[in-house]
């Protein structure tokens, strides 16, 4: 084998460790703040993500680096023969324990990151007993649905539930637990900037709790291939304090039950009252 195979070989590692070097400088990384995860569990999230890249990593360069030896000392030297081994007990030893080593360490590591979002009994207590709303996947939008001002959500609709479609509002500063469920297909909820992740999945109701570390507006997407529109099925999350998450609600009341002469219907005590302007 030529000299040009073992400059192919080595300029992947090279490739490799030089990206990983020019990343932070060109934006080579997660979206959103610098690759700042907007949420405290997300920031977990990356931690071992990037703890499994620079073990992979580690791996990569120095199986490439022994190959490149390999194939570099074979070119230069023609004369030497390959020696015929059947079996190494040690070398096979070493490399079954240290990949075993490294993999225990790994599930050991993220088992309690993946207990606090994946475990409904390690949820915020406070989340679990007042779910925010419920959020239903289909194609090709996201619906919420909130419980009225003052009351909680109910496993079934009630007549002064509110809606909305393709936007989602949460209280800045508290844990948040929503109701998630598909009305169709298999679809899949994604915050990337929360780095919040669940498969919705026809006939479930799959609870899903994050908390943003700042406001703002976050994308909200279907990771799942559900269809034809699968690519534009986006929503948002606004996350703002409470204040003003009790004046959407109270707007979005006044939308939906206004009754076009000023008044909104209260529709479980068939009442009236008269419109905020």
């Amino acid at each position: 084998m030529g000299k040009g195979w073992c400059l192919f070989f080595l300029f992947w590692p090279v490739a490799a460790v030089v990206s990983c070097a020019m990343a932070p400088f060109v934006g080579w990384s997660f979206p959103y703040d610098n690759a700042q995860a907007a949420s405290n569990l997300g920031i977990r999230i990356d931690d071992l993500f990037y703890i499994i890249l620079i073990v992979t990593a580690i791996v990569f360069v120095g199986t490439q680096a022994v190959l490149v030896y390999a194939l570099w000392r074979g070119a230069n030297n023609r004369e030497e023969r390959a020696t015929n081994v059947h079996g190494n007990h040690k070398l096979e030893l070493i490399w079954s324990i240290i990949p075993g080593a490294i993999l225990l360490f790994l599930a050991i590591y993220q088992m309690n990151i993946w207990a606090d979002f994946r475990i409904k009994k390690y949820y915020p207590e406070a989340a679990v007993k007042d779910p925010l709303a419920e959020v239903t996947a289909r194609q090709f939008e996201w619906r919420f649905r909130y419980p009225a001002i003052g009351k909680k959500l109910q496993q079934k609709p009630q007549p002064d539930d509110l809606y909305s479609v393709n936007e989602l509002h949460v209280p800045f500063g508290k844990p948040v637990m929503i109701q998630l469920r598909s009305d169709d297909v298999q679809h899949s909820f994604f915050l990337p900037a929360l780095r919040i992740k669940q498969d919705a999945l026809p006939g479930l109701q799959i609870p899903v709790w994050f908390e943003a570390n700042k406001p703002g507006t976050y994308d909200l997407v279907c990771a799942e291939l559900c269809g034809w529109g699968h690519y534009k099925m986006k929503a948002h999350v606004i996350v703002q304090s409470e204040d003003e998450y009790q004046a959407y609600l109270k707007n979005l009341t006044q939308k939906q039950f206004y009754d076009g002469l000023g008044k909104i219907a209260a529709k479980e005590t068939g009442t009236e009252s008269e419109a905020v302007e």
